[in-house]
């Protein structure tokens, strides 16, 4: 990697507010127990504020109003995979300072973006890390172990995180850089706008598609009688395909809009689920 890249300081018009080489390692350090706090309701969520927060600290420690914003910011659902999360921690760098010194700035940018990218690099990152990486390292690390050769378990570490880590520390400087020429250039040429736009319908798409693959409900209501007799779940299913899923989601998330907790919700949810496969309503 040209060295440049990783030794360039960016400054803001006020002095305070300057990221340099040693900031975005920190952000690389906290980056690596991204998983410890993962959880069901917004997944990487913390560990993502966690690795950013060094960042927001030295642009906003004039602000904490601010700097309460950023940190609720990226409190909010986010997942993808973690061995290059890296990249979207070193966007979010560039932007926040972008939004610290240019008042024109739409910060809801800063969320569209994470969001539009999180998809496309949980689909790059899975099939090279799980599906070709690890493989790869079982493998090699497997046939040594199987003969008796403790040299295949440090072989698995090492083809397996070499890599990793390599990526990982990449990943911080080349989202920054990329993220502070990037948004510059945008900002130039006026396409801001025509960008927000677009990662927003990606988004949108992102969060679509999860609701259809995360969320599963099944209706085991009996229609008709004899030969025609049929389910409710695939009537739906022949008028919209995910219908019910859908609409479980759209329950969920009017639920959470009017202030229910999510835990309560969860287990809400649970109860309606075991009650619904106890009476056969639900398959």
């Amino acid at each position: 990697m040209n060295s440049k890249l990783l030794t360039d300081i960016i400054t803001s018009p006020d002095s305070n507010n300057t990221i340099t080489k040693s900031d975005l390692k920190k952000v690389f350090l906290r980056s690596i127990p991204m998983e410890f706090t993962w959880n069901y309701e917004r997944q990487m969520s913390l560990g993502y504020c966690y690795a950013i927060l060094p960042v927001l600290k030295k642009i906003y420690k004039n602000d904490p109003e601010k700097l309460r914003d950023a940190m609720v910011r990226h409190m909010e659902f986010y997942n993808t995979t973690p061995f290059i999360i890296t990249f979207p921690l070193g966007i979010t760098a560039a932007q926040e300072l972008e939004n610290a010194t240019n008042p024109d700035f739409d910060v809801d940018q800063i969320a569209t973006v994470k969001t539009a990218m999180m998809g496309p690099l949980a689909g790059i990152g899975d099939s090279f890390f799980w599906g070709t990486l690890r493989v790869l390292g079982t493998g090699i690390g497997t046939s040594l172990a199987i003969q008796g050769n403790f040299l295949g378990v440090i072989l698995y570490l090492l083809i397996f995180n070499v890599p990793h880590f390599l990526m990982r520390y990449a990943g911080t400087f080349l989202g920054y850089n990329l993220g502070t020429g990037f948004l510059k250039k945008l900002e130039q040429s006026g396409s801001m706008q025509l960008l927000t736009y677009g990662a927003a319908i990606i988004g949108l798409m992102v969060a679509g598609s999860m609701t259809a693959e995360m969320v599963y409900l099944t209706l085991n209501i009996p229609v008709g009688v004899g030969k025609t007799a049929t389910t409710l779940q695939a009537i739906l299913d022949g008028i919209v395909p995910g219908l019910v899923p859908l609409g479980i989601f759209g329950l969920v998330y009017w639920a959470l809009k009017k202030g229910m907790k999510p835990l309560t919700l969860t287990f809400l949810l649970m109860i309606i689920g075991i009650l619904g496969a106890w009476l056969g309503i639900l398959a």
